[in-house]
């Protein structure tokens, strides 16, 4: 049976993790029991993929090449467990990277990443036909310029950028470089997630340069959405959290999933809200049904600030 076309097509780098899940984090030089341990595939941009893929989104994942050792071995069968589509390049000249993420029940991660320039190198060589047919190409602006061929070819063929922009609009230079090649953009307000900067400035921001859809996210308060002059403010539940790693992820796949259903703004953010909330409930990233998403998502207080 042919595959079929991915609407949704993530480019980024491709690391095995662990998550480890604790009550808190213990002092230094001591240590803490851990709760639960599951192991996934990150970076954002193929956790989405994944995500997607329980909603029954087909979706397909470029990323870096692993190494041709135990751990990239697994990362490629576990992306062809869960369905998602493309080629896992292996090669002996890199060491496939791992991640190491440990929550705790505040709701915060502290994660430990490689980064290795050599492995970030062979996004320049990854085969961008998949974007061909596409709705949809996800990028991290943490991956550097290594994005910008994806984003131009893109570009170029029609087909919408999201981009996971976190904090890097504070950088007036990556502000233009990145955020001009894209159509939707998530951003916090500040590096800390604190909201030292109003969340409608930092939208306002990145509409300025050409962004059609601005997202901010605001870890438990929610999210502030706007496109042309529509905005909208979600507010988060409260929620007992065991494990917050992967919920900005999770709000970028369940905005993703509106934006595929063809969900107008408000809709999309209520229900990316939700399952973001929903997913720091429990340990790992099995995600809720669509209809249990979306009946916490219709309970959401929302209003129109401007």
């Amino acid at each position: 049976m042919k595959p079929t076309q991915p609407a949704y097509i993530g480019f980024g780098m491709l690391t095995p993790v662990t998550i480890m899940v604790v009550e808190q984090l213990p002092e230094h030089n001591t240590g803490a029991l851990v709760k639960d341990v599951c192991e996934f595939v990150f970076d954002d941009a193929a956790i989405i993929a994944c995500l997607l893929r329980q909603w029954e989104v087909p979706t397909a994942i470029i990323g870096t090449a692993v190494g041709d050792d135990p751990r990239g071995h697994l990362l490629a069968d576990q992306l062809k467990i869960w369905g998602v589509e493309g080629e896992v390049r292996h090669s002996r000249e890199i060491r496939t990277p791992w991640e190491v993420d440990v929550s705790d029940e505040t709701g915060a991660r502290t994660y430990f990443w490689e980064r290795a320039p050599e492995v970030l190198d062979t996004l320049d060589t990854a085969d961008l036909s998949l974007l061909e047919g596409a709705d949809l190409l996800y990028v991290d602006w943490y991956d550097g310029d290594h994005i910008l061929r994806a984003m131009d070819e893109a570009n170029r063929l029609g087909i919408p950028v999201f981009l996971n922009f976190e904090h890097g609009h504070a950088d007036p230079d990556v502000l233009k470089r990145y955020g001009s090649r894209a159509a939707i953009c998530q951003a916090v307000t500040d590096a800390a997630q604190r909201g030292d900067v109003p969340p409608l400035e930092v939208a306002q921001k990145l509409l300025h340069i050409g962004v059609q859809t601005a997202l901010i996210t605001m870890a438990g308060e929610g999210c502030l959405g706007a496109r042309g002059m529509e905005v909208v403010r979600v507010h988060a539940p409260s929620m007992h959290a065991v494990d917050g790693c992967g919920a900005g992820a999770t709000f970028s796949a369940g905005f993703i999933y509106g934006y595929l259903k063809g969900w107008d703004l408000e809709r999309s953010a209520r229900f990316a809200t939700a399952a973001a909330s929903l997913k720091v409930t429990r340990a790992g990233l099995q995600m809720y049904p669509i209809d249990e998403i979306n009946h916490l998502a219709g309970q959401l207080p929302m209003e129109h600030p401007v």
